[in-house]
């Protein structure tokens, strides 16, 4: 599934809970997702290096959310 995404496409992949090998952390709410867990996986076209691990619900909701690091003040 490709989505444009930051001003640049990037391919969605999901990945089963049994392909989830290691733990990562998704960049949307910074919290880990543990091995074992199914999530997707953003890989830019311009930068595959750049891939990032993301929790389903965060993925969805990125774009109502804050850069991380942002306080309510």
């Amino acid at each position: 599934m490709i989505w444009p995404w930051a001003d640049h496409e990037v391919e969605v992949r999901r990945i089963q809970p049994y392909q989830a090998a290691k733990a990562y952390r998704c960049p949307g709410c910074q919290q880990d997702i543990p091995a074992g867990t199914g999530h997707l996986v953003a890989v830019p076209h311009a930068a595959p290096e750049d891939r990032r691990h993301w929790h389903h619900g965060c993925w969805e909701h990125r774009a109502r959310r804050r850069p991380t690091g942002s306080r309510r003040r």
